[in-house]
């Protein structure tokens, strides 16, 4: 499929003249389908300026901007209007009108989107309101809501038309953390379901973890979030250090008593606490969603390049394997096998590549799984992962060729070349938290 947003040496001006001013520097981003993609940057860096171009709001100068089949470069405002009726839009001020209630309001958004009649859209809207949890509140007006529930009441009218694509502004910059947090989760499930691929930007850091993946956007130039981090960690560090030089250090040491001395140290140790700090968070939270997005990907294309029809990746927690990357991983219970139960369990326990022609042939194979999901496992790969000490750390594997043939030893050895060049990024996995890769139960 081609992807909804495809942007290619994008640049953009504002002003004429002597005013003239360049805000976007070629850029270069494109954005699959279902996937949440979250921009960072500082004020005036040009990513609500980016946003809008995405969002048909405006026409693009230069370059080429392809937003769900459409080309907006210099588009005609009917082309433009074609594209923005497929957006839900959530901006920092929910923008619902005051006079009506919250059902009232998510229904102009599908009086927007298309004609129906008035039953219908008021059990539509009703619906979506309840999908976002505010099923006791739908005939409160907005000064009768509080911040957290009037913005997810302007979710709820962004997705109640079912859009191909939503792009939110600043969706929590006027929540606190708990509203911040509850409305975002709401918008990842919904929007999930749905199959809609969103693009937000943010300032807010404790909300980046929702992200599939997160690009950073400075000066109209486009960077990787990783990229980023380094960028502004060594930044962080040259402040710290150039303030400490400034104060001509020794001096102020040798003019100070007991206590200040003592205030000193508290005041730099809380420095170098605070630079500890928004480094870790900044680098863990660059790395999970970078692993997640790499694993996520990884899982699929192995399966697409073994002709598979599902690929999985387990990973040893304690005792037990823990699927962690699988279709459908998002509607299922929590899947965890003994270590040397079942194919997958004994591969870890072995540590030996399994290859199984006929599941059912073999008494390991628990096909109760299979009864519970419907699904027909006949061949098997299962292949233990193993860090640089020889452990076996997780379990790789794929079901069914899709040509009905069994996987054979050409199979087996392309897929086991695969999972050693990915070995190293995978063994990092040991050290962070295996939950983390909950935050995205997700399809690979």
């Amino acid at each position: 499929m081609t992807a909804p947003v495809q942007v290619s040496g994008l640049s953009h001006w504002y002003g004429r003249g002597a005013l003239r001013k360049q805000v976007l520097f070629d850029v270069e981003v494109t954005i699959p389908s279902g996937e949440i993609i979250i921009v960072t940057g500082p004020s005036g860096s040009g990513k609500t300026t980016l946003l809008t171009l995405i969002g048909a709001l405006r026409s693009g100068q230069e370059g080429s901007i392809r937003v769900l089949g459409e080309e907006l470069r210099d588009a005609r405002p009917r082309a433009l209007e074609k594209v923005r009726r497929q957006i839900g839009f959530i901006f920092q001020q929910h923008n619902l009108l005051n006079a009506l209630t919250a059902v009232q309001n998510v229904e102009l958004g599908l009086r927007v989107a298309g004609r129906a009649s008035s039953s219908t859209l008021r059990n539509r809207a009703r619906h979506m309101l309840e999908a976002v949890g505010l099923e006791d509140r739908i005939h409160h007006k907005p000064e009768q809501l509080s911040g957290g529930q009037r913005q997810r009441v302007a979710i709820a009218r962004a997705l109640v038309g079912e859009p191909a694509m939503l792009l939110a502004d600043e969706p929590t910059a006027s929540l606190d953390k708990n509203s911040g947090r509850e409305v975002v989760e709401r918008m990842k499930s919904l929007a999930r379901e749905q199959g809609t691929t969103i693009l937000m930007v943010t300032h807010d850091n404790r909300i980046l973890d929702i992200a599939d993946r997160i690009i950073h956007l400075e000066d109209g130039h486009l960077s990787t979030f990783t990229d980023a981090v380094i960028a502004n960690n060594r930044q962080m560090m040259k402040m710290l250090a150039e303030n400490r030089k400034k104060q001509k250090l020794e001096k102020v040491v040798d003019d100070l008593d007991e206590r200040g001395f003592k205030e000193l140290l508290e005041d730099i140790t809380a420095d170098s606490q605070r630079l500890l700090d928004a480094t870790a968070m900044a680098s863990d939270v660059a790395f999970r969603s970078m692993l997640r997005q790499g694993l996520f990907a990884f899982t699929r294309k192995l399966g697409q390049l073994l002709d598979a029809e599902k690929a999985s990746l387990f990973l040893v927690e304690g005792d037990s394997l823990v699927l962690r990357i699988a279709e459908n991983i998002d509607q299922m219970e929590e899947v965890r096998i003994p270590l040397g139960t079942g194919i997958a369990g004994a591969a870890a326990q072995s540590g030996e590549v399994i290859r199984i022609d006929d599941a059912y042939e073999d008494p390991r194979f628990n096909q109760e799984i299979d009864r519970q999901t419907g699904y027909r496992t006949r061949s098997i790969i299962s292949l233990p992962i193993k860090d640089r000490q020889g452990e076996v750390f997780g379990v790789a594997q794929l079901l069914n060729r899709k040509d009905g043939q069994p996987f054979d030893t050409n199979d087996e050895e392309r897929f086991d070349l695969f999972m050693s060049s990915l070995g190293v990024m995978l063994e990092t996995l040991e050290g962070l938290d295996p939950g983390s890769l909950n935050d995205d139960r997700d399809t690979s």
